[in-house]
């Protein structure tokens, strides 16, 4: 299959534009690792219907695992414990994500783990009773290696937790009650991180959680989401572990029925990477508090930053 764009789009999108400003001197050349295998461009444009959102209610399932969580998260101290971020402040405030919570209490204190499959509300209305009961059953045996949870939780006022670990899910209300429940809606998560997008904060819900997770473990100086040609923004990842001064990047998010999205598509089918150059524009973004200002490839020596900035948390 051959794909095609017009000259004006191949001119301004394609990560390796022929007629770039770069002198042939700058020009890194590809290393030996990444083996060349041509570029793809194209246009696909997609409409899609908004309509009116169902009436939502907070379940008494939801506002009790909710009360619970609150509890446990002001027992947690705010340097190390805190699973995703610092905790909100000023007008800010958690927000409960129905992501697969699995909240423990050991030695050295409250812990979440996420289960295998978080299921989001809207979600349940398709979740199979039998498949969501191997959820419940999965978070039975982790919460069992922790005796002291159950008794926690029941302190704190969150009685049916045993009853909920123990009852089989057979129909619809038991998913419902699972799906509200602390062992399923209650990752703690600050507006941003939940529901946010891009260009200021990418939130779960809208970007992939092997891309989106990674904002919790990168290196504060790497700029994880950047602009991309096409004007819409994505996710890049280096090439080649720190210090190694390689400095193209590999695409891993771009929005679908994009530019950038139908190449990364393109090249996931053939299992080739999307790569773009260390001289390109996504790349000095990337590394952009890792070089001098004023350099024109990422290729090299990085130089760290002295502060760098949160970059999941900023424009890119």
């Amino acid at each position: 299959m051959t794909h095609t764009a017009s000259p004006s789009a191949t001119k301004s999108r394609t990560a390796t534009d022929a007629k770039s400003r770069t002198s042939a001197a700058a020009r890194p050349k590809t290393p030996a690792t990444l083996t060349p295998g041509g570029t793809e461009s194209e246009n696909h444009p997609w409409k899609i219907q908004l309509v009116d959102h169902p009436p939502r209610f907070e379940s008494t399932y939801f506002q009790a695992a909710k009360k619970a969580a609150h509890k446990i998260l002001a027992e947690m101290s705010d340097d190390h414990d805190l699973p995703y971020g610092p905790r909100p402040s000023g007008a800010e405030h958690w927000e409960m994500h129905h992501g697969g919570s699995l909240w423990v209490k050991g030695a050295s204190g409250w812990r979440m783990y996420r289960a295998r499959v978080g299921i989001e509300w809207s979600m349940q209305f398709c979740s199979d009773p039998a498949k969501v009961d191997r959820l419940r059953q999965e978070a039975a045996e982790l919460i069992d290696a922790f005796p002291d949870t159950l008794p926690a939780l029941g302190e704190l006022g969150y009685k049916g937790a045993e009853e909920l670990l123990r009852t089989p899910i057979t129909d619809a209300d038991g998913v419902e009650r699972w799906t509200d429940s602390l062992f399923n809606a209650c990752v703690p998560m600050s507006h941003g991180n939940h529901q946010g997008i891009l260009p200021k904060v990418p939130g779960e819900h809208h970007y992939p959680w092997p891309v989106k997770g990674a904002d919790f473990v990168r290196y504060e100086d790497f700029q994880l989401w950047v602009n991309l040609p096409d004007g819409t923004h994505g996710a890049v990842a280096p090439v080649d572990r720190r210090g190694s001064g390689d400095g193209h990047v590999r695409l891993v998010h771009a929005p679908e029925g994009t530019t950038a999205g139908d190449t990364l598509a393109k090249a996931q089918s053939l299992g080739k990477m999307a790569v773009f150059p260390a001289n390109s524009t996504v790349a000095l973004q990337a590394f952009r508090q890792q070089i001098e200002p004023g350099r024109r490839t990422a290729t090299g020596s990085l130089v760290t930053a002295t502060t760098p900035r949160r970059g999941g948390a900023t424009r890119p």
